[in-house]
């Protein structure tokens, strides 16, 4: 099991000498993850968090998971950013959980919170309201609209076992009404920022009660951790993905295109485009990331990818063994001449399509790498978010940017705030 890192794309584009020269910034990015001696150094927990997570959380969220499953026929999940995205793309990774979940917070859409108003009225629900200071506008401002709702068709225990707030140890608005109401709480660690908290209880609270396997996704991040600490280049593949990516910035490419021939990997990329576009950019800098899903946006941004302005590089997510087979039939007149792929399993042409996709590209001035997970689990999905998160980490620090802050986020807020007179 695990990841693999394939760079024949990057041939003329990235030479040896190039990514050997890399190596002395490596290193030191990797002396400041690890000794904290880097900008933001106050957000570094998430660096030995999966060996740090203790396996009583997991068996006490199993459990709780199992409760939860006898008396709620769905979740609702509160949250934006970091406490929203990393919940959608495992729940769309894997195809989903034991039981739905539905999203609030995210966005402050009519429409959307009517449909969630609706499901609390024909259903029994359990709220996760995910926040750190409670006073972000686009969750705060859901939750008061749900708790409200669920005050009025719930009261007293049966209320309480249904709202899990996820917050902040002692302060913070959130921590003060779960603490006033009687709510069930987890923590979320002072140390580690929301775009790298799916692996704490922001995303293992949710993705427990939704039926996934969180300790074979933990274990996965273990794995990772474990992988990915060695300081030699040329053996740590995560350290070469954030190489790599600086090689080609500095050369004028500065759009990253994550593409994939798998659709359940389209909210793996949404994920990865905040954790790298917070990340990274900064200060007129960074590495723009985007994300198309292919081969169905080969009829579409293909036409950019091939032949448009050449600032840009791919990395394509492949995924090794699939879990099903579909078999092409024969057709005895052959009229679409697709005999050619007569008894191919469907999965191996979705393949064809990806090494015609990279070697064009190639050739159209694009370099290329592709990220291979062994299967689509819970396990090779913990292994990719820890190997990008560290890769952002190591990535930002060579380009020299503090990665754990977003001043740029905290623009916005201000402003709303001022829009909406709070104080």
């Amino acid at each position: 099991m695990g990841i693999k890192l394939n760079t024949e794309y990057l041939k003329n584009f990235v030479s040896d000498a190039e990514l050997k020269a890399m190596a002395p910034a490596v290193a030191k990015a990797h002396q400041d993850l690890h000794q904290k001696t880097g900008l933001g150094h106050d957000f570094l927990g998430w660096v030995d968090l999966p060996s740090k997570t203790p396996d009583a959380l997991i068996t006490e969220l199993t459990v709780l998971a199992k409760d939860v499953a006898s008396h709620s026929e769905a979740i609702i999940s509160i949250g934006i950013g970091g406490s929203y995205l990393g919940i959608r793309s495992t729940l769309e990774f894997l195809g989903g959980g034991r039981l739905p979940v539905y999203y609030a917070g995210h966005n402050m859409a009519t429409a959307d919170m009517v449909r969630i108003l609706e499901l609390i009225q024909q259903k029994n629900v359990t709220v996760v309201v995910i926040s750190k200071s409670g006073t972000t506008t686009e969750p705060a401002v859901a939750f008061r609209i749900i708790d409200q709702a669920m005050q009025k068709k719930y009261s007293g225990a049966e209320l309480k076992k249904r709202i899990i707030c996820v917050t902040d140890a002692k302060k913070g608005a959130l921590r003060q009404i779960a603490d006033k109401a009687g709510y069930r709480s987890y923590i979320i660690p002072d140390d580690v920022g929301g775009r790298f908290s799916v692996l704490t209880p922001v995303g293992l609270v949710p993705l427990a009660l939704a039926g996934v396997d969180i300790k074979a996704f933990v274990d996965g991040a273990r794995a990772g951790e474990k992988e990915y600490a060695s300081t030699d280049l040329s053996k740590n593949i995560c350290y070469q993905y954030a190489a790599i990516r600086n090689v080609l910035y500095r050369k004028g490419k500065v759009i990253e295109m994550m593409a994939s021939f798998y659709p359940n990997v389209q909210y793996v990329a949404e994920w990865w485009k905040q954790l790298y576009g917070e990340s990274e950019g900064k200060g007129g800098q960074g590495i723009f990331p985007a994300s198309t899903i292919l081969s169905t946006d080969l009829h579409s941004m293909g036409q950019m990818m091939q032949d448009g302005i050449r600032n840009m590089f791919e990395t394509f997510i492949m995924i090794d063994k699939v879990a099903d087979q579909v078999f092409i039939p024969s057709q005895t007149e052959d009229t679409d001449k697709f005999n050619c792929v007569a008894g191919k399993d469907l999965d191996w042409v979705n393949k064809q399509a990806y090494k015609a996709t990279a070697d064009a590209h190639y050739e159209g001035g694009v370099p290329n790498m592709v990220i291979t997970l062994d299967q689509a689990d819970a396990f090779h999905l913990g292994q990719l978010y820890y190997f990008f998160e560290k890769g952002v980490g190591v990535s930002g620090y060579i380009l020299g940017v503090n990665p754990f802050d977003q001043p740029g986020v905290e623009a916005y807020k201000t402003k709303m705030f001022a829009l909406l007179g709070k104080k």
